[in-house]
């Protein structure tokens, strides 16, 4: 059965980089194969995990849409069996993972037909893996509308302030509008320098969700993204990798998770 882990949080939060290590510790200990789906429109995953990124989900929507709209689009083919086909042509294979990058969002024309036809190819895709990881827009846009698979594990990330908590409420309370759609929800706190306040701890207890560890601020981090080596390539002694594997072995490596 395929595990759903789901990573969202604010922008500049971390969430991309705690998706791009969960996945190296997946790959590591050999649960592959891996589907990393990039589902913020910046499409930065693939940077972090050393991979090439050509087309996204979002270009076939449009493609398609134009190619209705000129009356171009192939006979004898049908609208299902294209987006299927179109979303594996989008695959990214790579040693272990394979990504799809969902890529912008929906313009202003309706595309109610494309993306139910699009989700559903997606999730056919994804019952092919042992895990599929969700790098998610802050909003969770890609749960909520773009694909239909329930998540086991969501990581709520936020950075060691007060507007990174209020953040979390916003996707927390996005988790009770989803309902049983979503397993088990954990908090992370990224890029901790020394102790969290008491007024943070405070406010990030009333959450209702657990606190699944903290990860450092990394200098590391900051050397790979100036160079655009991949974070993937951080070795086992890097504090951030370290912190993310104590944080996975803790929630989804747990017995009866």
């Amino acid at each position: 059965m395929t595990v759903t882990i789901a990573v969202a949080g604010k922008g500049g939060t971390g969430k991309t980089s705690f998706a791009a290590l969960t996945i190296k510790y997946l790959v590591e200990r050999g649960r592959t194969p891996v589907l990393a789906i990039d589902g913020d429109p910046s499409s930065n995953l693939n940077l972090a995990l050393g991979l090439p990124l050509e087309a996204t989900i979002g270009q076939i929507r449009e493609d398609a849409r134009d190619q209705v709209s000129a009356g171009r689009f192939q006979a004898g083919v049908s609208k299902p069996d294209y987006f299927a086909y179109k979303v594996e042509e989008c695959l990214v294979e790579g040693n272990g993972v394979d990504l799809l990058a969902m890529g912008r969002p929906e313009g202003p024309t309706c595309y109610c037909a494309a993306n139910n036809m699009l989700r559903t190819a997606i999730d056919r895709l994804g019952n092919g893996y042992a895990y599929v990881v969700i790098d998610n827009e802050a909003g969770m846009e890609h749960i909520s509308r773009q694909t239909t698979r329930n998540v086991d594990h969501l990581f709520v990330v936020t950075d060691p302030t007060m507007r990174g908590v209020a953040a979390a409420q916003h996707i927390v309370d996005l988790i009770h509008e989803l309902g049983t759609r979503i397993g088990k929800a954990y908090l992370v706190v990224n890029r901790v320098t020394g102790e969290l306040s008491a007024s943070f701890l405070q406010a990030a207890g009333q959450l209702g969700i657990p606190l699944a560890g903290t990860v450092p601020a990394d200098p590391q981090v900051a050397e790979f993204d100036l160079i655009g080596r991949p974070l993937a390539e951080l070795g086992h002694d890097s504090a951030i990798y370290r912190a993310v594997v104590e944080i996975l072995q803790k929630t989804i490596d747990r017995p009866g998770s």
